[in-house]
């Protein structure tokens, strides 16, 4: 789903036997686990799939977290702050793995007895932090919240072709689509599928996600929240899994990429992901701890928020692009941990779609090298020399600020006015969610990270009325093209669709991608066990966190 710069095993006495109906729909993301391999345009940084496992348990660690969570109402958890938390507290029907596929979670059976029908079978027994035990009714009510135009759900558009969601036992739970829908099941292992206790929630009202418990079944409660300051999860004992290794977590807000860095390196947090990229060679050669790098399923874009100016004409869009030096991005705003792109989807994102198919969705995109000549040309050719452009930069690390930078100084080799307007870190969600946020700004950097191991997660957004589609855009063609990929569960004809979506975007340039990003987690030598990948977003990884030694 979406965000700002810088997207375990499963407890093996839990796995339980699928159906041939799960496995079906698994398969839509089980096949994507992970980056093809041998792939010749990897990231120049070593994947890991993971960390050592820990050795025993822990009374507490310490964790860095760039921005504090406006709120942890699971229907706005929508970016890093808020799903770093919310994964550890509350879970969903269905969990993404640390390798990127979909596994049981609250439910455990998924079934798909025809096209516009899914039903989850819920696991017995399974107690809220209040004590309660998990319904049908809870999971119906903490499904409608999505739903709920009075809620705003950043999760309202995984919803569209929902017709109804039904208790149709004590534990079972039935959802009728208005159509065939593939990726709905898929976001069922995200925030989307989150259950809360009905009760709970009704009691908490508006203040719901702000102060007091979340009424979840994670394997952490919510503790403390010391506005400004931290978050405190304790264990929670009733826990119907694998209990957590950690009496208790301490998620510190530090806005600063530096005082995050030296909290590392000091010993005063124990680890963290989105370590600033400046940071990557200083934690590498500390000697503190590890810096591992995993799946990240994340592009580095910029996001075009109007269309209303200059980049109205896409011959705008497209000097800008090819003025954009993203070699010198690379190794200046990621620290060389990336690599180049002209795709708005990772590679990564394609692991389940035929070759033929991964080959078309890849050809005749948008260019990646350096063409100032030509960039001046279309400049020329639209009448825009001069014009200003606004965009948005942040301190928040120095993949946002020097990918801004790099506009502005594309912008003045052309012929445009570029100029940078400073969101503060906390701030800078609210991009995301706040149309007056983007008042004024034609672009900002994103760090977009798929939900789900499907490119529908990012291409969907262009779609007429989409949550992240700011500039507008509208096309009836595209939309159609959206809408079959949707309807389609078989991955080799979903693909084939989705790689005329991808050429259609790179075509507009809708947004501008630059460069793939792998994921960072660094930890010190104290604790071990976090997983690599972008899966902590929405799978419990601090359960997973214990004693090195």
């Amino acid at each position: 789903m979406t965000p700002t710069a810088p997207a375990r095993r499963t407890p093996a006495r839990r796995r339980l036997v699928l159906t041939a109906a799960l496995l079906s729909a698994a398969a839509l993301v089980a096949s994507c686990s992970g980056p093809p391999r041998g792939d010749a345009d990897r990231p120049p940084v070593q994947l890991s799939a993971g960390t050592p496992p820990a050795r025993g348990e822990l009374d507490s660690f310490t964790w860095a977290s760039y921005a504090e969570p406006p709120t942890l109402d699971y229907v706005q958890a929508f970016d890093y702050p808020q799903n770093t938390v919310l994964a550890n507290v509350c879970e969903s029907l269905m969990r993404w793995t640390p390798q990127l596929t979909l596994a049981p979670g609250l439910a455990e059976k998924a079934s798909n007895p025809d096209p516009t029908t899914w039903v989850y079978d819920l696991r017995p027994g399974v107690h809220f932090h209040d004590g309660t035990v998990m319904t049908a009714d809870d999971v119906v009510y903490s499904l409608g919240r999505q739903t709920n135009p009075d809620n705003a759900s950043a999760w309202a558009q995984v919803f569209q072709n929902v017709d109804s969601v039904t208790g149709t036992g004590p534990l079972q739970v039935t959802v009728k689509l208005k159509q065939p829908d593939s990726q709905f099941p898929q976001y069922m292992a995200t925030a989307a599928g989150v259950v809360a206790a009905k009760a709970g929630v009704e009691a908490a009202g508006k203040d719901y996600g702000t102060s007091g418990g979340l009424d979840c079944t994670g394997p952490f409660e919510l503790g403390a929240w010391a506005k400004g300051q931290s978050i405190e999860l304790r264990r929670f004992d009733g826990y119907w899994g694998t209990r957590a290794k950690s009496g208790k977590v301490v998620l510190t807000f530090l806005t600063d990429p530096s005082a995050r860095t030296n909290a590392m390196l000091t010993g005063d947090v124990d680890g963290g992901y989105l370590i600033p990229t400046e940071s990557y060679d200083r934690l590498r050669r500390s000697g503190a701890g590890t810096l591992y790098f995993g799946e990240g399923l994340s592009t580095v874009n910029l996001n075009v928020t109007s269309m209303r100016g200059a980049l109205g004409d896409v011959r705008v869009r497209q000097a800008l692009s090819l003025a954009l030096d993203r070699s010198g991005f690379v190794r200046t705003g990621l620290a060389g941990a990336g690599t180049v792109t002209g795709s708005l989807t990772t590679r990564a994102a394609w692991a389940g779609a035929p070759a033929d198919v991964r080959t078309a969705a890849f050809e005749h995109l948008t260019p990646t090298a350096q063409d100032i000549d030509r960039a001046k040309a279309l400049v020329k050719e639209a009448g825009a020399e001069g014009r200003t452009l606004t965009v948005a930069t942040s301190t928040i690390g120095q993949d946002v600020s020097l990918l801004a930078t790099a506009v502005q100084a594309a912008g003045a080799r052309i012929g445009l006015d570029v100029r940078l307007r400073t969101i503060a870190p906390n701030a800078f969600t609210g991009l995301f969610t706040d149309p007056k946020a983007r008042e004024g700004l034609d672009l900002f950097p994103e760090t977009y990270y798929d939900s789900v191991t499907d490119p529908l997660d990012l291409l969907a957004n262009f779609r007429t009325g989409a949550y992240q589609n700011y500039a507008g855009y509208s096309d009836k063609a595209y939309d159609d093209l959206v809408d079959e990929a949707s309807a389609a569960y078989d991955p080799a004809v979903r693909g084939a669709i989705e790689a005329k979506l991808q050429q259609a975007a790179s075509e507009r340039l809708l947004w501008i991608p630059v460069a793939e990003w792998p994921t960072a987690v660094f930890l010190n030598k104290r604790v071990t066990g976090a997983p690599t990948t972008i899966s902590y977003l929405y799978y419990p990884w601090a359960a997973d966190v214990g004693a090195a030694r």
